[in-house]
Order: structure tokens, then sequence, then C-alpha cells
């Protein structure tokens, strides 16, 4: 049986982040941790969308710019983008629910890519938001592809969550 070849795109933070009703300071991001259970779980490539000006620090000053790139339709510039996802089955786009969607880094990404004939799937960490409007995000980011099942993953329950992730990636992605 040949495998899917598969790319997680995501979007993720470290240093201050809400978890299970509080601030902490994360080493690794958990939508980071998140992304690489997928890959290990299919052997899939990943790419981490980076922007050029980096997010405050402060978890409360960055939700506000967060929330004010939603309303303006922001697209951050980024550090690299991927010119192509010609070589993949299916795209896997992950990252922390802010504002109900997806960062907007990730659309200024998705938007510079075809998407014809491809599988994407929708995941999300949050605390307590689940997929929230991801999967209707990349129906519209991504011209041409067929939406897969989506997965939410509770922040605070990353670290537990490998099983279910596999899981999931297994019964999706293979």
């Amino acid at each position: 049986m040949i495998m899917a070849k598969t790319l997680v795109i995501y979007y993720s933070r470290t240093g201050e982040n809400y978890v299970d009703g509080s601030v902490k300071v994360l080493d690794k991001g958990n939508t980071a941790a998140v992304a690489q259970m997928i890959a290990r779980t299919v052997d899939a490539d990943l790419f981490e969308v980076r922007t050029v000006k980096p997010y405050p620090a402060d978890y409360y000053a960055c939700i506000d710019v967060a929330k004010q790139e939603l309303r303006d339709k922001a697209r951050p510039e980024l550090i690299a983008k991927l010119a192509s996802v010609a070589g993949y089955d299916n795209v896997v786009v992950a990252g922390p629910c802010w504002w109900g969607t997806y960062p907007m880094a990730i659309f200024t990404q998705l938007e510079a890519l075809d998407f014809a004939g491809k599988r994407v799937f929708p995941v999300m960490t949050h605390e307590g938001a689940g997929l929230a409007g991801s999967a209707k995000a990349l129906r519209q980011a991504c011209p041409g592809a067929e939406v897969g099942p989506g997965l939410a993953v509770l922040g605070a329950s990353v670290g537990e969550s490998g099983d279910v992730v596999a899981k999931w990636a297994k019964d999706n992605l293979a």
C-alpha cells in the first residue's frame, strides 16, 4: 500500500499562551506539538508559518493584534513562503484558534498556493472553541480542494493527546 504524501502547514506560538484558564509560558507551542505528532504518525513534511514582524510577547497584547488583523483582513508578511503543494495529496492546516479562525498569517501562505485536487484538513488547538470556523475558512482560502474531517485539540491537553492525534492522522491521512 502506498501512503498518501502529506504536508502539515502550521503556525504556533511559544511564550505566553492561554492554557486551562490562565496565561502560561510555553517552550513549545501547542500547535507545533500537534503538528509534530501528525508528522511522526504519517511521515508528513512540516512547514512552519513565521511572520516577519513578531507578535507581541505579552499574551493580551498579542490577542489585541490578532483581533485587529482579523478586522482588517490583514495578510502579515512571512519570513518564507512555500511555492507549491504540487507534491502532496493531503495538506493539513494547523493553527491556534484566534477569534474563531486561524491566525491571519496562515492565510498569507494559503492564498499563495494552488489547492486544485488536494485534500485539506483543518486542525486547531484551542481552549474551548473547538474547530470554530476553520473548515469554512479552508473552503474559502483553498479553492479546488476537498476539505476533510478536522481535528480540534484542547491546548491544555496537548501533552496527553498523542493517541487521539495519531488515530485521527491514520484514519484521514494514510
